[in-house]
């Protein structure tokens, strides 16, 4: 099984939901979360806007080594609210196999050799190049501080987090 060197798994504190701490019975593996990550088509970026009012949005991306990347145009509405407050929360569209993502995004700067992979797995998923290098894009990469995850028709019993040291 593979997990995050930087993260703790643990089960939420949730008694009015029947899930205590201390049962680690049927947590999730971090093997699944990345499973869904990586399988994912959309991903929904929820960022804050100057005002306060929340704004979300899908996006294409590639989960790569544990991290999500994704590409915007540098006019977007979520690369102003990402540049003045940069934490953000992402999901992915199924409510029955949950996984959802809370950090913080920054622009990503990577090695050549690295936004090969990025780029081949938008490739692979989306069957285009995404082009991530040119002038009007922006790659983001969002930097886990904590995950939850779940299966719907097992909850709570898989109800189980990571937390990511900062």
């Amino acid at each position: 099984m593979i997990q995050p060197a930087e993260a703790r798994r643990v089960r939420p504190n949730m008694p009015h939901y029947g899930v205590m701490p201390d049962q680690a019975e049927a947590m999730l593996t971090w093997d699944w979360v990345d499973r869904q990550m990586r399988a994912a088509r959309n991903y929904w970026i929820c960022s804050v806007r100057a005002d306060g009012r929340p704004h979300s949005v899908p996006v294409w991306g590639a989960w790569v080594d544990g991290l999500l990347y994704f590409g915007t145009d540098r006019q977007a509405v979520k690369v102003r609210n990402i540049a003045r407050d940069s934490r953000v929360v992402v999901h992915l569209d199924s409510g029955d196999e949950t996984v959802i993502v809370e950090g913080r995004a920054k622009i990503a700067q990577v090695p050549a050799a690295q936004l090969q992979r990025i780029s081949q797995c938008y490739i692979e998923k989306y069957e285009l190049d995404p082009a991530l290098a040119e002038s009007d894009n922006l790659l983001l990469c969002l930097i886990p501080s904590k995950v939850m995850a779940w299966l719907e028709k097992d909850y709570p019993a898989t109800a189980t987090y990571w937390l990511f040291d900062d």
